[in-house]
């Protein structure tokens, strides 16, 4: 079985941290979302993988993944350029995947415990397609599935104004490879893509035998700042312990931690976990940093107070204040400008942004 993993889109929704990067590869606790998705694939048994890129910076991509073999895969690159359609990006894959069955997991949605327990069950099924459903409290969001009284599929729809259940597919998604000809007698539709919504309609209209599941731990969607900030929690709320940095005082450290490599923190600063901390990071005796916390590698947070928040790589943090429910962007510098201290700074910082404060 061969894995697609879609990382294209313009990712409008979580500007500006999009505007030098793409947005599967925003990091939560510490870790490219794409990433999960690759080791949820390998988890599965899935070591043969084509992700497909996107026009935002697609070489970041294949830069940072290479040839898959640093996560025992291995990766094919496959263009899709300007983001038509998840259709039409699984129809560039059609001499990659070949006559195998095959999983598409879009590259920025997670799922709690990975799909091997589906994939299992399409391997050992005589699905010709099968879709995995969550249900949600805003469906007009995404595709929805419209049931019969019998529990049975009957329609699928893209972003309906007025959805028929609070049934939401998943973004992962299992063929054999009959969805190919399917896809050949699309349409673009008034978004101008190819809809995957209609290609599973047409396995159904033409008598396909097509399955479905309900998830039924966490799925989210990152699409927007407060979906990656509430990803990095649910994250963090897995989170194992460990301390491989060097800590001055142990009673700096509450509640599970994870610290990297030649990281520091000083006597007199404060982490109270769940917290993420990458390499070669300075916490210094002025700071703190509290709960669902993740901090990049090569940081360093001189003062300020930090809870609920993303740092990525290579920030640096002076503040005389707090930083709640942020996405700091790497490269970054918050640094204090004097004035009274506030309640609370938000922040969704861009690459190489500089704020005073």
């Amino acid at each position: 079985m061969k894995g697609i993993i879609l990382h294209g889109g313009h990712g409008t929704r979580l500007r500006p941290l999009t505007h030098t990067g793409p947005k599967q590869l925003i990091p939560i606790a510490n870790k490219p979302i794409s990433q999960y998705v690759i080791e949820s694939l390998r988890d599965a048994g899935i070591t043969d993988i084509a992700i497909v890129l996107g026009n935002i910076f697609p070489e970041k991509v294949t830069e940072y993944y290479q040839d898959g073999q640093k996560l025992g895969v291995n990766i094919t690159y496959i263009s899709q350029g300007e983001p038509l359609g998840i259709a039409h990006a699984i129809g560039l894959c059609e001499s990659f995947v070949g006559k195998e069955k095959f999983v598409v997991h879009l590259g920025d949605n997670l799922i709690r415990g990975g799909i091997k327990p589906f994939v299992d069950k399409f391997l050992f099924s005589s699905y010709d397609g099968m879709i995995l459903l969550s249900k949600v409290i805003h469906p007009e969001r995404f595709g929805v599935a419209e049931f019969d009284k019998n529990g049975t599929i009957i329609n699928l729809v893209e972003k309906p104004k007025k959805p028929p259940s609070n049934c939401a597919l998943v973004g992962i998604y299992f063929f054999s490879s009959i969805i190919f000809e399917m896809i050949s007698q699309l349409e673009a539709s008034r978004r101008g893509e190819l809809e995957i919504t209609e290609a599973l309609q047409n396995l159904l209209s033409s008598s396909f035998n097509l399955g479905h599941f309900f998830i039924e731990g966490w799925w989210k969607d990152t699409g927007t700042p407060e979906d990656v900030l509430d990803s990095n929690r649910l994250i963090l709320d897995e989170l194992d312990s460990k301390l491989n940095g060097k800590i001055e005082d142990s009673l700096s450290i509450q509640g599970r931690v994870s610290l990297g490599n030649f990281s520091l923190v000083k006597r007199g600063a404060v982490i109270r976990g769940p917290v993420i901390i990458g390499d070669y990071t300075i916490v210094e005796s002025g700071a703190y940093v509290g709960p669902y916390s993740s901090i990049g590698n090569n940081v360093i947070i001189k003062n300020g107070e930090i809870e609920n928040s993303i740092v990525m790589d290579n920030c640096y943090i002076d503040l005389d204040g707090r930083i709640i429910e942020s996405i700091v962007g790497p490269h970054s510098k918050i640094i204090n400008n004097n004035g009274e201290k506030p309640r609370g700074y938000r922040f969704v910082l861009g690459e190489k942004s500089k704020v005073y404060v």
